[in-house]
């Protein structure tokens, strides 16, 4: 999927990872550069996160000499 950056350099996110990611307009966004290439990362409301892991597996495989 491409995108254009215009002239202001605006580009407009694709319909289908608006929708895929829930982006509203409004929203924040961090950008990173890394590697060559941009990365965008939504910023979430830390009150609206509450819960989001809820019935996440904890249990993690340990060796023996460890507690």
């Amino acid at each position: 999927m491409q995108v254009i950056i215009s002239p202001k350099f605006q580009i407009v996110i694709p319909k289908e990872i608006r929708k895929a990611l829930h982006l509203k307009p409004g929203e924040k966004l961090h950008v990173f550069h890394y590697q060559n290439r941009l990365e965008f990362v939504p910023v979430k409301n830390i009150k609206k996160m509450r819960g989001f892991l809820k019935g996440i597996d904890t249990e993690i495989p340990r060796d023996k000499d460890r507690v």
